[in-house]
């Protein structure tokens, strides 16, 4: 694979999961670690992603909140728009973190009245800004990667919710594999919400679906709703549909 092929593969995959591992990109391309540190170390001095140690993480992710410069934008507005539809007055809601999740936060209607309970920091930042809803933000240690509050404490104030939906920002979907990230404490937050909730949507772009990280968060039964971009009709979503999700 030329350097070239190689790098398009690697910015891809750094802005689809925000997050990404030097030997993960190894093994996917079949070249040495070395390669793939070279590659990194020349993508971020031309400001292409955000090394980290182990890997790297996507610069779009971590722009200033009122940025636009988001990965597949357009498409995550349309999840939004339709996440919107899920929320009925009086809710208490819990929501995850990442760049889809901030954009549901961005398309609450201004009428709407519900609380929205978030370990988020972009997240919370935008529901303060909303005329009628209540905010909790469920805080301790920030992860800089993610920028969600994360530890055991947070864990803990989580499990003694109880909420009628949540939210959660996806990194990978998948039929046999279910939701998977790369983030272990990312992760243990993600499965105290799902013990939390009545009802659990997970909001992805289309590129995450049949696709798996390292870490499972929970079997594909553990959630209700797939919300995506896409018509429901798609091909690609028949699968989840089969599985008895309901697909929007």
């Amino acid at each position: 694979m030329l350097k070239k092929e190689r790098q398009s593969f690697i910015l891809h995959q750094v802005n689809l999961h925000n997050k990404v591992l030097s030997v993960d990109l190894s093994q996917q391309m079949s070249v040495s670690e070395d390669t793939i540190r070279r590659d990194l170390n020349e993508m971020a001095k031309q400001g292409k992603l955000i090394k980290a140690h182990g890997g790297a993480l996507s610069k779009s992710f971590h722009l200033s909140i009122a940025s636009d410069h988001v990965y597949a934008l357009d498409s995550k507005k349309r999840i939004a728009t339709k996440a919107c539809k899920l929320i009925k007055d009086g809710m208490f809601i819990l929501t995850s973190g990442g760049t889809t999740i901030i954009e549901l936060a961005k398309s609450l209607p201004p009428e709407l009245t519900a609380t929205f309970i978030t370990v988020s920091v972009p997240a919370a930042y935008e529901y303060i800004h909303h005329p009628n809803i209540e905010v909790i933000f469920i805080g301790d240690k920030i992860s800089k990667n993610s920028q969600i509050a994360i530890g055991g404490s947070v864990v803990s104030r989580i499990k003694s919710i109880r909420a009628d939906l949540c939210f959660l920002g996806t990194n990978a979907i998948d039929i046999n594999n279910g939701l998977t990230d790369n983030d272990w404490e990312v992760v243990e937050v993600k499965k105290a919400m799902l013990e939390s909730s009545d009802r659990v949507a997970s909001l992805a772009i289309s590129e995450k679906l049949n696709t798996a990280q390292r870490i499972k968060v929970c079997e594909i039964s553990g959630i209700h709703t797939l919300v995506t971009e896409l018509n429901p009709e798609e091909e690609v979503l028949q699968p989840y549909a089969a599985a008895g999700l309901t697909v929007i």
